[in-house]
């Protein structure tokens, strides 16, 4: 899991292709959420390493990890008989406009299925409890030295 904060604000995305409309409700959610850059460690490849590369592939921006926040584990069910073993990285990135929006595409994903296409934009921090499946979890961390 990646956290990229700048100027109290995390970079987050919400899927584009995925809407979910729930009744009571003024503007449709979507089905997966407001997330964080994260992503599948790939076979050799370190935490870090994933962290960077996930980074770039999710959001077409360049980061280094800073520091390593910890791990934790999450229970996926019940959209997959799953725990997963995360770990949560703080990344560097230069200097943003945290007004900024923009739209990130995944050409060719790794699942094979089709094209995915995401929105990113920067989320003040005190609304980060709006973050999907327990990527919020290790925010705290951001605060300890």
């Amino acid at each position: 899991m990646c956290y990229v904060v700048q100027d109290g604000h995390l970079l987050v995305f919400t899927h584009l292709r995925h809407p979910m409309h729930i009744t009571g409700l003024r503007h449709p959610m979507h089905i997966t959420g407001v997330q964080v850059p994260a992503g599948t460690i790939a076979e050799g490849e370190s935490p870090i390493e994933a962290a960077e590369r996930e980074l770039l592939e999710e959001t077409g921006m360049t980061g280094i990890v800073s520091r390593e926040l910890g791990t934790a584990s999450y229970d996926v069910r019940p959209m997959r008989d799953e725990i997963a073993n995360r770990h949560f990285l703080d990344l560097t990135v230069p200097p943003q406009d945290v007004s900024r929006r923009w739209i990130a595409r995944e050409s060719d994903p790794s699942h094979g299925g089709a094209a995915e296409e995401w929105e990113c934009w920067w989320l003040p921090l005190e609304q980060a409890h709006v973050l999907a499946a327990g990527l919020g979890s290790q925010l705290w961390r951001l605060a300890q030295p």
